[in-house]
């Protein structure tokens, strides 16, 4: 009877999570989008290297896109000295005037520590960087990285521990548009790893990030629900704002991690940012 009283949309959640709850292979829900030479399947699929060489990197991206839900892989950096080596898992619509939540993973000189810049476009609009040091080498063991997006709140969290919360306040901008779950390595020497002043040494290429976990839980076309829908877990009143536990680790990764907040950035900003004043 209680089977009956199930709607098609719960029924199909349902189903999806205890199907997604098993590792999927690559191919499942991903392809190839660039670089198909550097790309190298693992384990039958469930584990994919993504390399960077002088010749070109390459990226990933999924086959479907997404309105809301909790987007998660598991990233194993390149070893030794990957300075100007930028490593991403990102969220993109590929529109005009696009949304974007960014993880990139800026490289290092050897013995340095690591560092993780987080970034939010909204209709186009980007410039929101915030960088911690990491406090784990990130090249010896796969750690996990996830975003959860809703209409209330995006949580960047990496091992479950929230790094960086932006709200959904009235009067900002937003993501609001289905985006592509992705991944990447390429050449950022122009740029990343202090400031662009550490170039790439090629002696240690090819340089190789490998990626697990490629399940989605995600509202995409396949689901016969509004992507805001609170029978979709992620839209849970729960998932509106951190709990206790995670605030106070939030606040504490914040405290002694946190490298630059561009809500804090004077030079660029003469006016501080709405969504920093919220």
């Amino acid at each position: 009877m209680g089977f009956h009283l199930l709607s098609l949309g719960a029924l199909l959640l349902l189903l999806t999570r205890v199907f997604e709850s098993q590792a999927l292979p690559f191919d499942k829900n991903y392809n190839i989008s660039w670089g198909n030479n550097n790309v190298k399947s693992l384990n039958k699929g469930e584990e994919i290297q993504l390399s960077l060489d002088k010749n070109s990197g390459c990226g990933i991206q999924s086959k479907q896109s997404y309105g809301s839900g909790s987007f998660k892989m598991r990233i194993k950096l390149p070893s030794k000295d990957s300075a100007g080596v930028v490593t991403t898992f990102y969220l993109h619509s590929h529109t005009s005037h696009h949304d974007e939540l960014d993880f990139e993973f800026l490289g290092n000189r050897e013995g340095k520590p690591h560092t993780l810049q987080t970034n939010v476009f909204a209709n186009g609009v980007g410039d929101r960087e915030q960088r911690i040091q990491l406090w784990f080498d990130p090249t010896t063991n796969f750690h996990d990285y996830s975003i959860l997006w809703n209409s209330h709140q995006i949580v960047f969290f990496v091992d479950e521990i929230p790094i960086r919360v932006y709200k959904n306040h009235r009067g900002i901008g937003y993501p609001s548009q289905p985006m592509q779950s992705e991944a990447t390595i390429w050449n950022g020497e122009t740029w990343a790893t202090e400031n662009g002043k550490a170039k790439i040494n090629w002696s240690n290429s090819p340089f190789i990030a490998q990626f697990q976990g490629f399940n989605i839980e995600g509202c995409s076309s396949n689901y016969n629900l509004n992507c805001n829908s609170t029978k979709l877990w992620w839209n849970y009143e729960k998932f509106w704002k951190l709990n206790q536990d995670q605030e106070k680790s939030y606040q504490d990764i914040r405290s002694k991690n946190i490298i630059y907040d561009y809500c804090k950035d004077t030079n660029r900003f003469q006016n501080i940012p709405l969504e920093c004043l919220k």
